[in-house]
């Protein structure tokens, strides 16, 4: 195991009472003073018995009384509260980066734009084939941090790293990290392309030659880490002829990988590379990849009426996971977009809905910038919210036809988050 930089000093200051700030701020107790703060009133959380908890509180009046800002990931940059941390010249990290110090175990980490939610289960599952000990971790439901003083010590953690987490590392060096892929996404929040691609290079480079770096051939990431490619018909992992191959080696028929879609593949060789270069047996990455059939909120089969198929794409909550949700499917697609607004523009999905829609029903905040970008691509229908959208989409559809949730939007004008948002379309659908 790898040996950790020390923690910053304390007393700490926790701002954001999110899954990742109750998660931080409860293993930090046993490690000098805690205070956690959140701007809203959320309801206090168990785990935080002995912390002083400050609601309806930025955070920037209590800077006086701490060393460390711990920021959640939702908590922007460009906070009042996290300015003046850094005009003060106090230590500021986040969740990700202080679990990882606190928690000795290897660690995979896996980013990208897309299928990182998809990845991190799939490799839990191939780990579990294996008869290997693994926790995934992140933005699955479980915030790193809770494993701290629970987690076996010989088990794997297995962590989907976000963008908005990995701004905020400064030493994360995972045994293993694997980038799926890089588009346009969270403008808003990082301003640039290049900073958001600098957001999730940050694991990489400070990878050691041992380490182990995965990635598609095209986007080698800076660092020492030990390069595996895949996808390419020359790569580590590659298709070629039909065929999975590990370095110019059969490992499996393409078509017995059980997840559904083109993208869905490349998100399984990525899970094939990573573990077979880990020394995972070749036997359970074939089991893996055979049975594992998905994560909920991603083109999660809800129901099927009148041989009408009702898909939950809720967690496609950008352009380019939007965009191979469509392509999951041959046609015949009535198409549910928008939501909240991100950055960026929706143009992208014009082939998509021209190929393969028969119609797109839009709602929420993003309803009429997808109207303008998507106009004469398909059929547009303004319908203001889900339960319009879902009751369109099913009288209009045909047997044979798939009404698909893949909204390329986030969720946050209308749902605490996109989980919420697929919820709701299952309780329409099965309602």
């Amino acid at each position: 195991m790898r040996q950790r930089p020390p923690l910053p000093p304390g007393p700490y200051l926790v701002v954001g009472l999110g899954r990742s700030g109750v998660a931080a701020a409860g293993a930090r107790r046993e490690h000098g003073e805690v205070i956690a703060c959140d701007a809203g009133r959320p309801e206090p959380a168990p785990e935080l018995d002995g912390v002083e908890i400050v609601l309806g509180n930025d955070g920037a009046g209590l800077l006086d009384r701490v060393r460390t800002l711990v920021k959640s990931p939702g908590v922007p940059a460009s906070a009042r509260v996290v300015r003046e941390a850094r005009e003060r010249h106090l230590e500021v990290t986040g969740e990700l980066e202080l679990g990882w110090r606190l928690i000795p175990n290897e660690h995979v980490a896996v980013t990208g734009t897309n299928g990182k939610t998809t990845t991190v289960e799939l490799l839990g599952a191939i780990h579990r084939a294996a008869g290997a000990p693994v926790r995934v971790a992140g933005n699955v439901g479980t915030a790193l941090s809770s494993l701290v003083g629970s987690i076996e010590p010989d088990a794997t953690v297995v962590c989907e790293a976000s963008s908005f987490q990995l701004e905020d590392s400064d030493a994360f060096a995972p045994e293993c990290a694997l980038l799926l892929n890089l588009s346009e996404d969270h403008l808003d929040r990082h301003a640039t392309i290049a900073a958001y691609h600098r957001a999730k290079q940050r694991p990489f480079r400070r990878q050691r030659s041992e380490d182990v770096a995965v990635a598609p051939s095209a986007l080698r990431p800076p660092g020492a880490g030990r390069f595996i490619s895949f996808g390419a018909p020359d790569a580590d992992l590659a298709h070629r002829d039909g065929e999975l191959r590990w370095r110019g080696e059969p490992l499996m028929p393409a078509a017995e990988v059980r997840l559904r879609g083109p993208h869905n593949l490349q998100n399984a060789m990525a899970a094939a590379a990573a573990s077979l270069a880990r020394g995972l047996p070749a036997e359970a990455v074939r089991d893996g990849l055979a049975t594992f059939g998905g994560v909920a909120h991603r083109l999660e089969e809800v129901a099927r009426r009148d041989d009408v198929l009702f898909v939950n794409d809720s967690k496609a909550t950008n352009v380019a996971s939007a965009r191979v949700g469509i392509e999951a499917f041959d046609g015949g697609v009535h198409l549910i977009l928008g939501g909240s607004l991100k950055g960026g523009g929706f143009a992208e999905l014009r082939p998509m809905l021209t190929a393969r829609c028969r119609a797109a029903y839009l709602i929420g905040q993003a309803a009429e910038r997808l109207a303008e970008d998507l106009a004469g691509a398909a059929p547009l229908h303004l319908c203001g919210d889900l339960d319009a959208a879902v009751a369109a989409a099913a009288r209009a559809a045909e047997p044979g036809d798939v009404v698909l949730l893949s909204p390329a939007c986030a969720s946050l004008d209308s749902y605490a988050s996109f989980e919420s948002r697929g919820e709701h379309f299952r309780e329409l659908v099965r309602g």
